[in-house]
C-alpha cells in the first residue's frame, strides 16, 4: 500500500472499500485488493467509481495460482494492507478440509483473479 492512498469509506455505513491514490493533476481509484480501477482521474470519478464497485466483487469465486501453475477455484476470507486470506471453495461443504492461502496485497492477476465462467 502506497504511504499516500487515501482511504475511502461507504458513506452509509463507513465500510472501507478502497483507497484513492494522487497522480498528476489527479488520483486513481484502487479498489481492496489493492488493484487499480481506473487511470487517473478526478476526485469525485474516483469517489463514484470505488462507491459503485462496492465490496460485493469479494464474495465472488476467484482462481488462485498454486505453486505447480495450476489454478484453484477459492472464496476470499480475509483483506487487508497487509495480506489477503483465500480459501479452497468447498461449495459449503462442512466436512471438507478448510485450506487456506495467503495472497500478498496488492495482488496481480497472475496470482489471483476472477474465476472467468
Amino acid at each position: 500500500m502506497g504511504t499516500d492512498w487515501i482511504e475511502h469509506r461507504r458513506g452509509r455505513d463507513g465500510e472501507r472499500i478502497g483507497w484513492m491514490e494522487p497522480a498528476n493533476e489527479g488520483f486513481v481509484a484502487i479498489d481492496l485488493l489493492g488493484r487499480r480501477r481506473t487511470g487517473i482521474v478526478d476526485w469525485l470519478s474516483a469517489e463514484e467509481t470505488l462507491d459503485e464497485l462496492g465490496i460485493g466483487y469479494l464474495a465472488d469465486p476467484h482462481e488462485l495460482r498454486l505453486d505447480n501453475g495450476a489454478w484453484l477455484r477459492v472464496r476470499i476470507a480475509e483483506v487487508s494492507p497487509a495480506a489477503i486470506r483465500v480459501k479452497k471453495d468447498d461449495w459449503g461443504d462442512m466436512t471438507a478440509p478448510q485450506l487456506y492461502y495467503t495472497v500478498p496485497f496488492p495482488v496481480n492477476d497472475d496470482q489471483l483473479r476472477p474465476l472467468s465462467t
